[in-house]
């Protein structure tokens, strides 16, 4: 799970949303500082830079850079636990954001939902497929 997560190129793989990502200037999906550009289902353009990849933790944190959602200081971090009664796996994808207190609702479940929800129906859906 955490090799897929990690690939800051590869939301196109398993997130319903995302039609389509490019990394600008060539980077390594691995380099912090790395910039995204991704192109949402409807055509917005969102673009994205690595701030931090771990792998010992299994996290990684990026920031919007541009998008068409009405927000400012954007983080967002994806983080990968073990369940190890279990031996599988509990991913957290949380965010911290600034924006107009009009927008701070509607835009609390746009992400809720339609990011992180969705995103993490279709890691799963991914991952049983590949399995």
């Amino acid at each position: 799970m955490w090799r897929v997560i990690r690939d800051f190129d590869g939301l196109p793989d398993w997130h319903p949303a995302i039609a389509a990502s490019e990394l600008e200037g060539g980077e390594h999906t691995d380099r912090v500082g790395a910039v995204r550009r991704l192109t949402l289902g409807d055509g917005g353009v969102v673009r994205e830079s690595l701030v931090t990849l771990d792998d010992r933790e299994r996290l990684l944190t990026y920031a919007i850079l541009e998008s068409p959602f009405p927000v400012r200081d954007y983080r967002s971090t994806i983080r990968v636990l073990p369940v190890t009664t279990t031996g599988e796996s509990f991913v957290s994808w949380s965010v911290l954001f600034d924006c107009d207190l009009d927008d701070a609702e509607r835009l609390s479940a746009l992400f809720g939902r339609d990011v992180f929800g969705s995103g993490l129906e279709g890691l799963a859906s991914h991952l049983s497929s590949s399995a």
